[in-house]
């Protein structure tokens, strides 16, 4: 994936780096600390721990940002499917900040190496799906250039109410 990077944009104590099977311990509790029915489908994670890379998501999949040399965040970068046809495509398959992290351009700074690391493996668009109500994941992936392409009403029911499953899409032939 991608090279230990720090962008420009953000602080400077913001670094981006390809994440290792030695992290899953630490990515783990970071999921578990951050869920929320905001951004997350699946249940709220519960003890004892599972492990966060499994056979479909390896650390080859997810770049690891830290802050100060803390681990702050990552992203999932997937083929959205096996095909040939299909293989110009990745997809994000998770964006997930620590609390204390945010509003530090980290997630900015996710994306921005993600765009890099698609680019090296060939690939020319990038997709997402969101939830609905995810107002500030929306607002941040409309400022990164992603546009709605698509809307599945009431997809999910989360906590009693119908959620619409967004998606979203950019091309990386842009700068």
């Amino acid at each position: 994936m991608a090279e230990s990077s720090t962008d420009p944009r953000t602080s400077p104590s913001v670094s981006i780096r390809p994440a290792r099977r030695s992290d899953d311990a630490a990515l783990g509790a970071l999921t578990r600390a951050v869920w929320s029915p905001l951004h997350s489908v699946q249940p709220r994670p519960t003890e004892p721990y599972e492990p966060f890379f499994d056979a479909r998501h390896d650390p080859a999949h997810h770049l690891v940002a830290e802050v100060d040399g803390e681990l702050a965040g990552f992203i999932r970068l997937v083929p959205p499917t096996p095909l040939a046809c299909n293989r110009h495509v990745r997809q994000i398959q998770g964006l997930e900040v620590a609390e204390a992290a945010r509003g530090r351009g980290v997630a900015r700074a996710l994306l921005h190496a993600a765009y890099d690391a698609c680019r090296r493996q060939g690939a020319t668009r990038i997709t997402l799906r969101v939830l609905g109500h995810n107002a500030p994941a929306r607002k941040l992936y409309e400022a990164e250039g992603f546009a709605v392409e698509g809307v599945l009403p009431g997809e999910f029911f989360i906590e009693g109410a119908q959620v619409d499953d967004v998606l979203m899409g950019r091309s990386l032939r842009e700068a």
